[in-house]
């Protein structure tokens, strides 16, 4: 009886920690397709599963001279001002507000935290974060602040890092991140994406791999397995950040692509695995998901973290 508690507890146990605030969940966007409640949504579930206090991490938000990094102080004015024009407001696509400027900060801040612990501990998880879509100068699709490019800018001034790789699994291209580090050698972005949706330009990013309405989990994964681990090997980063956007997902309504949910877990365990077992850190970020039924984008973001708990305890033992 003793080694099947044990062991219950030991398969129930989260070997690492994961960044979240409550508030990320309280800013009222209304009747918007972005599910905010989805953030609070994991972290109970999480609790359900048997996570405990220990596992999470509060952030703080992140500083201004950190997102001035990426973005410019022009546009970080109107951010705080509420001063953005009409066609800035437009491509945000989501409505304006100072908690939307709380929330953003906040969600930059957790992005670092997670990257942080994941260089020192070896990977770490982010209830949030992967806004790929946001410029220097202006934000867009739902993203006002570039988490990801803060981030890694950020570690790199520090010297914590020298080469940052970030691997994009979100439906959507992230146009803002591969504009922001377009000709770096020291930053690898991979893309794979719809390439029959929105955005309608995206710039090249360092490989970009392109999927097309309706194609489902062979096609995606035969792709992905095409690069990983090689690219791995080949670029040797110091960090990689994952963005394990859920709407790849069939049931996305923002997306065509027919991934099930185990297609899925297959993609997060190529990813996530591969990296560990190169000893690489991973800090990974719950991107986006819009499936009409919430409770689906809440489990395959709940599989990706338990995908990264089942990689990183064969990696410890």
């Amino acid at each position: 009886m003793t080694i099947r508690i044990l062991d219950f507890l030991f398969r129930n146990k989260f070997p690492f920690k994961m960044v979240y605030s409550d508030g990320y969940w309280m800013m009222n966007v209304g009747h918007h397709v972005f599910p905010i409640t989805k953030y609070r949504m994991v972290y109970e579930k999480l609790l359900m599963l048997g996570a405990g206090k220990e596992n999470f991490l509060e952030p703080w938000p992140a500083e201004d001279e950190d997102l001035l990094l990426v973005h410019t102080p022009k546009y970080i004015k109107k951010l705080k001002t509420g001063k953005l024009s009409v066609s800035e407001l437009h491509s945000l696509e989501i409505p304006y507000s100072p908690d939307l400027v709380k929330f953003s900060w906040l969600m930059a801040g957790g992005t670092t935290l997670a990257a942080e612990v994941a260089l020192k501990e070896g990977l770490a998880v982010h209830i949030g974060g992967g806004f790929h879509h946001a410029f220097s100068d202006h934000g867009e699709g739902f993203c006002v602040l570039n988490d990801t490019a803060i981030t890694v800018e950020k570690l790199r001034r520090e010297g914590a890092i020298q080469k940052a790789m970030i691997v994009d699994c979100d439906v959507h291209h992230g146009n803002g991140t591969a504009f922001l580090f377009s000709k770096r050698e020291d930053v690898f972005t991979f893309s794979i994406h719809q390439m029959d949706l929105y955005p309608a330009e995206k710039p090249s990013g360092t490989m970009d791999v392109e999927l097309w309405s309706g194609d489902g989990d062979e096609e995606y994964l035969e792709a992905l397995r095409a690069h990983f681990p090689r690219l791995y090997r080949e670029f040797q980063p110091n960090l990689v950040l994952y963005l394990a956007g859920a709407d790849p997902f069939e049931k996305d309504r923002l997306g065509s692509l027919t991934l099930t949910k185990q297609g899925l877990k297959e993609r997060d365990r190529i990813v996530i695995e591969e990296a560990r077992k190169l000893r690489l850190p991973v800090a990974i970020l719950l991107a986006g998901g819009y499936a009409r039924d919430i409770e689906d984008t809440v489990a395959i973001h709940l599989n990706t973290i338990l995908v990264a708990r089942a990689v990183q305890r064969k990696i410890l033992r």
